[in-house]
């Protein structure tokens, strides 16, 4: 078809010119069609309605091709066009556009689908991952709610609540979750272990116990898939000399940006990169003196010193803070009085200023490092972050599963009411973050002191935000399984809050980095030491913790794992059954068979790690061979044009070889000089 257009004279240029009648071009161009619709017909229905859909014609002419091919067709078979053959047509088209509607629809279905674009648009991938990073978590939670609300609340609504000592309620029960909520379904004491007579039976602790199990598995295994295939995308495939500055220059632009001011923000961030690998090449080829990295070093240990000695202070005075509020309130739970209720937020505010107000200390001791490479200044503040997040969280779990237990009758309601306590304060002083780094730093540097400017949107710090609050409702969807509502709502309100204030507040960051790596970087965080702790702490409540004799779907019961040993031991008086109590009680509670699956694991990994290491070795020598051919055919080019020289040369300078045979000029009279 490029032939076809070809031959089409230019604005312009008559057909003379081009030395074809108009005649022979109709002809030339009837050649064409006959020959491309002769190839069409060779092609499957589906690749031959693709092909027609991609040429470069105008819609008349890709459907009088198409009506010559189904006319071709055909004739071949001896068959008429008749009104069966129509109706099939139809029928095939019918349901072309029925999926391409569906398809339509499903897409303006996806969640905030036109929001995300939006802010792609106008802030840059940068900030647009933390907006996907928070829908990622809001699908978890959907999950987890809908899976939690059908499989075990709604049993036990329909089998009615187990609640022994109603409350009225009084409003504070919003923030604290006592009182009026502490035996309702929204914690674990609102739950018993009856079996609900139906056809079959309905075993509520079976459901209750492979519930959890089976969401937090899923969420494992996502976990792992998405980290897997995000590290492989963007640092497996990014490495070597091909992903460079001339990568960076050529071919890093963000396209999705429509924005102005946006797209001046796209180019004043890649020239920073652009600096940013110029300076880190040079600093691998600066020479440092001895004392200048002793001093660098002192530093950077007396900072993490520093850094270290806050969390672990931190996580004492937590510690010490809970175990006395528990000299003073042996139990709250049945208690009617509202200032010891409101004493129970006393924890959750604290753990939610040192969440506040230690980053702050952080990045300013971070300044006194002078990390000369940007990424490691980004990666060391967000380790410290993590560290003291996570020693937050791991103290409170050992007080919940160390003292409490000892102390209170029903102590996983306890947990549950600790963890929702803490959920709802965090997202309080989400808001209040919102308003204090954003909303207030914006009309300083607007109305007051311009030379601030407008304050830039902190991705990382937001991200980290979100693994704490993700962290948390991990760790409370055994004691509450009904968490995932308010992280829902609280998911959802944040959303709108941050898109709202970064169109009002906030520019995109300076320094964006590599974006794509640093949401790699946030999913490994994600899944440890954030989720994997979690895991281990329901784990160890189901596997080593005695339950509650008074509450709950596990009472008198040793464990909570002992209801999947009964219902083995049920299992193997049934009839042919005997292979699933063999499995279970010499495979799966046997510690040979998870060290041999332990090993294989080990062994893949090995085999996979060194399979890799393959591909890049091959990939290297590819790459050192496409640099030698580049060599080879820039030297033959050379010697090419050298010889060509040469030769032009003897030409010029040969001697001019005459004949005795003499010809006459006819145009002799032009060969005089102009002045004769």
């Amino acid at each position: 078809m490029m032939r076809r257009m070809s031959l089409f004279p230019r604005r312009g240029t008559s057909l003379g010119n081009l030395g074809l009648t108009e005649e022979e071009i109709r002809e030339e161009v009837e050649n064409d069609t006959y020959e491309l619709v002769s190839e069409f017909v060779k092609l499957p229905n589906r690749a031959r309605m693709q092909a027609i859909r991609s040429l470069p014609m105008s819609f008349s002419e890709r459907r009088n091709i198409r009506s010559r091919v189904i006319s071709v067709k055909l004739s071949e078979k001896n068959i008429l066009p008749t009104c069966c053959t129509d109706c099939n047509q139809q029928v095939s088209l019918f349901f072309r556009r029925f999926g391409a509607g569906w398809a339509s629809v499903r897409q303006r279905l996806v969640i905030w689908q036109d929001t995300l674009k939006e802010i792609g648009g106008r802030f840059g991938t940068s900030v647009l991952s933390y907006f996907q990073f928070l829908k990622w978590l809001l699908m978890f939670n959907i999950f987890s709610l809908l899976i939690n609300f059908c499989f075990i609340t709604i049993p036990q609504i329909v089998r009615s609540p187990n609640i022994t000592h109603p409350i009225s309620f009084r409003g504070l029960e919003l923030l604290t979750g006592a009182g009026y909520f502490n035996q309702t379904v929204l914690f674990y004491g609102g739950y018993n272990g009856e079996v609900i007579k139906t056809q079959p039976s309905y075993n509520m602790q079976l459901a209750y116990l492979f519930t959890i199990a089976a969401y937090l598995v899923l969420c494992g295994v996502s976990l792992i898939y998405s980290m897997a295939r995000s590290f492989q995308r963007n640092f497996v495939l990014v490495a070597g000399p091909a992903y460079g500055g001339a990568w960076r220059l050529l071919c890093s632009w963000d396209f999705s940006v429509i924005n102005e001011k946006a797209i001046q923000h796209n180019k004043d961030n890649l020239s920073i990169q652009l600096k940013e690998s110029l300076s880190e090449r040079l600093q691998k080829k600066a020479v440092v003196s001895v004392s200048a990295k002793l001093q660098q070093i002192s530093l950077q240990l007396l900072a993490w010193l520093l850094s270290l000695g806050l969390a672990v202070g931190s996580c004492t005075g937590i510690y010490f803070l809970e175990l006395n509020l528990n000299e003073l309130m042996p139990s709250i739970s049945d208690s009617g009085n509202l200032e010891e209720e409101a004493s129970t937020l006393l924890v959750p505010v604290v753990v939610s200023l040192i969440n506040l107000v230690i980053p702050l200390i952080y990045a300013l001791v971070n300044k006194m490092e002078h990390y000369t490479n940007p990424r490691t200044n980004v990666y060391v503040i967000i380790l410290r972050n993590v560290l003291l997040k996570m020693s937050i969280l791991g103290i409170l779990c050992y007080y919940w599963l160390s003292d409490v237990p000892t102390n209170f009758s029903c102590w996983e309601s306890f947990v549950g009411q600790s963890v929702y306590r803490l959920v709802v304060v965090d997202f309080i002083f989400c808001l209040l973050g919102s308003f204090f780094t954003e909303f207030l730093p914006n009309i300083i540097g607007t109305k007051c002191f311009r030379s601030l400017g407008v304050p830039e949107f902190d991705v990382a710090t937001n991200v980290l935000n979100l693994i704490y609050a993700q962290t948390l409702a991990w760790i409370g969807i055994y004691f509450s399984p009904l968490l995932p509502v308010i992280q829902v709502v609280k998911l959802f309100i944040i959303f709108y809050l941050k898109k709202v204030s970064l169109s009002m507040n906030c520019q995109p960051p300076k320094r964006t980095g590599r974006a794509a790596q640093m949401q790699t970087v946030y999913i490994a965080l994600l899944f440890f030491p954030s989720f994997v702790g979690a895991l281990s702490m329901v784990a160890y409540t189901v596997w080593s913790l005695k339950p509650s004799e008074q509450c709950g779907p596990f009472q008198n019961l040793g464990k909570p794992f002992q209801v999947v040993l009964d219902w083995m031991k049920g299992v193997q008086n049934i009839p042919g059954s005997e292979w699933a109590w063999w499995t279970f009680e010499h495979v799966l509670r046997n510690e040979l068979f998870f060290y041999l699956i332990t090993l294989i694991v080990l062994v893949f990994t090995y085999l996979v790690w060194q399979v890799s290491q393959g591909r890049k070795q091959l990939i290297k020598t590819l790459r050192e061979q496409i640099v030698n051919e580049g060599k080879d055919k820039a030297f033959l080019l050379n010697r090419l044009q050298n010889a060509r020289k040469q030769k032009r040369d003897a030409l010029t300078f040969r001697p001019q070889e005459y004949t005795e045979r003499t010809y006459f000029n006819q145009n002799w009279m032009n060969t005089f000089p102009l002045d004769m």
